[in-house]
């Protein structure tokens, strides 16, 4: 299978496609570097855009099957203090890149969720069953973008799945790639592990 991951030169979708590879698909990497690493996406086809970016999207989505989702803003203190910024990409852009799937026919997603749409969890361990009821504006995107592929799904066949993770940690299993850190203060640096996804 041929597959995009959408955010490929960051953190998590580096493992992704480097999992992808070993179990035998092709992977093209699409990024476009704001906080991604192009070291990262090393003997990968990388393309360098961003996912509001219609054309260059709809040329690379016409050479796959499926989809892996990793391009979000990731910060949940930023987006209180800067919804504008997460809602536009988290959601805006990645209604753009459903639409895209939709008009080349791809009709697979994974999606990069996270536990934070979950918000203050009603039972604990917290299961699939418990209300999605985010607390701040990164969880809300989050939310808003599973709800728009549930339509999706239902409307145009898109099939998906969304995976919430709670921390992702680790260095890649044959020590390719690991944790990125610019400094002393990994909260900040890019490629890190961010906390929740």
């Amino acid at each position: 299978m041929n597959v995009l991951v959408v955010g490929g030169a960051g953190y998590i979708g580096s493992h992704a496609a480097r999992a992808l590879r070993r179990r035998g698909h092709e992977v093209i990497v699409y990024d476009n570097l704001v906080t991604g690493y192009a070291r990262l996406a090393q003997g990968f086809e990388l393309l360098q855009a961003d996912i509001a970016n219609t054309p260059a999207l709809s040329s690379a989505l016409r050479r796959v099957d499926a989809v892996m989702h990793f391009a979000a803003h990731a910060y949940v203190g930023e987006s209180v203090v800067n919804p504008r910024k997460y809602f536009r990409n988290n959601v805006e852009a990645g209604i753009n890149l459903l639409n895209t799937c939709v008009d080349c026919g791809v009709k697979k997603l994974v999606f990069s969720s996270t536990c934070a749409v979950y918000g203050v969890p009603v039972k604990v361990p917290i299961t699939e069953e418990n209300p999605r009821d985010p607390v701040n504006p990164y969880g809300i995107t989050k939310m808003i973008f599973e709800r728009a592929l549930e339509a999706y799904d239902h409307a145009y066949g898109l099939r998906y799945a969304a995976l919430r993770y709670f921390n992702a940690a680790g260095a890649d299993e044959a020590g390719e790639i690991g944790e990125l850190h610019d400094g002393p203060d990994s909260s900040s640096s890019r490629g890190s592990s961010r906390g929740p996804s």
